[in-house]
C-alpha cells in the first residue's frame, strides 16, 4: 500500500531533476496505490515524464478519470485543501497533449472543461500559472 509520502518522494525526486529515478519510484507508487486521490496525482505526474506523447496523454486520461473518485478533502495530505482546485489542471495537461497530437476538437473540448473549473482557483502562483498556461493553450488552439 503506497502512502503519501512516497507520492511526495516520487514527486520531489521528478521535480528536482531526476526523472529516471522519479518515474520509478512514481510507477512503484502508482502499482502499490489503491486510493484514487494518490493515483490520481501520481498519474497527473507520470504524464510529465513519459517518452512518447501517445503515453503522456493516456497517463493525463488516467489521471482524470481517476479525478471524479476525489472527495474533497483528499488532498489535504499534501496541502491541498480543495482537491477541485486539481481540475483546471488536470484539463490543462489534457488538451495541451491533445493539441499536440492534432486532435483539436477534443483540446477544445478541455480547455472549455479547465476554464469552466479556474474559479476553483486559488489567487496565488500556482493559480495564475494554470490561468496563464489555459490562456496559452487558448492561443495556440486559436492559431490553428
Amino acid at each position: 500500500m503506497t502512502t503519501w509520502e512516497q507520492v511526495l518522494e516520487a514527486v520531489q525526486t521528478t521535480l528536482q531533476g531526476d526523472r529516471d529515478r522519479g518515474r520509478t519510484l512514481m510507477d512503484d507508487a502508482f502499482r502499490g496505490a489503491d486510493d484514487p486521490a494518490q493515483r490520481c496525482v501520481l498519474a497527473h505526474y507520470l504524464a510529465d515524464v513519459q517518452e512518447s506523447l501517445d503515453a503522456e496523454i493516456a497517463w493525463d486520461e488516467r489521471a482524470l478519470a481517476e479525478f471524479p473518485n476525489l472527495a474533497p478533502d483528499d488532498l489535504a495530505p499534501i496541502g491541498i485543501p480543495s482537491a477541485a482546485a486539481l481540475a483546471p489542471s488536470l484539463h490543462l495537461n489534457l488538451g495541451d497533449g491533445y493539441a499536440r497530437r492534432g486532435d483539436l476538437d477534443a483540446a477544445r473540448e478541455q480547455l472549455d472543461l479547465g476554464r469552466a473549473a479556474v474559479g476553483l482557483l486559488d489567487d496565488d502562483g500556482y493559480g495564475a500559472m494554470i490561468r496563464g498556461g489555459l490562456d496559452g493553450l487558448a492561443a495556440r488552439l486559436d492559431a490553428s
